[in-house]
């Protein structure tokens, strides 16, 4: 039995869960974007690659990937634990709420990048990429903020 409260003998709970599926498509979908982006690029320089339906392609799988993840994990643990593969509790919207916060301080720090690159007429890739970036460390951020918190309780 493990001496964290509210994990019981290995299961997880919803929440966290949850944040386990972020972190994880998170990872997955912004190194697929990297990757395409550099590949498209073969060498030249990034501003001239066709790189917004790229974007919005990596957004809509980081958000159907995420919904996909958490609803097979889940009934998987439903069919391990039936009872409480739903349940939350105060414990868990604390978390939810320190881990939000976390990452919200990364989205501020990604406008405040966007608004410097605005002031200096940066291209439009830059601008972008900043805010793209901002919001996906923002969400893995305040990911690993939720896990931790999980694991070893708020302080």
């Amino acid at each position: 039995m493990s001496n964290i409260p509210y994990i019981v003998e290995g299961i997880m709970a919803y929440e966290e869960r949850n944040a386990w599926a972020g972190l994880i498509v998170t990872v997955i979908v912004m190194t697929a974007y990297v990757v395409v982006i550099l590949q498209q690029a073969a060498g030249g320089p990034l501003p001239d690659v066709d790189w917004w339906p790229t974007m919005l392609w990596t957004i809509g799988a980081g958000i159907a990937g995420t919904i996909l993840l958490s609803i097979v994990w889940g009934i998987i643990a439903g069919a391990r634990d039936p009872d409480g593969v739903g349940k939350s509790d105060e414990r868990d919207r604390d978390i939810a709420r320190m881990g939000s916060r976390v990452g919200q301080a990364f989205t501020v720090l990604a406008g405040l990048g966007v608004i410097v690159l605005c002031a200096v007429e940066a291209p439009w890739f830059w601008i972008a990429h900043t805010m793209f970036f901002g919001f996906a460390l923002s969400a893995f951020i305040g990911g690993i903020a939720s896990v931790i918190a999980y694991r070893r309780g708020l302080v």
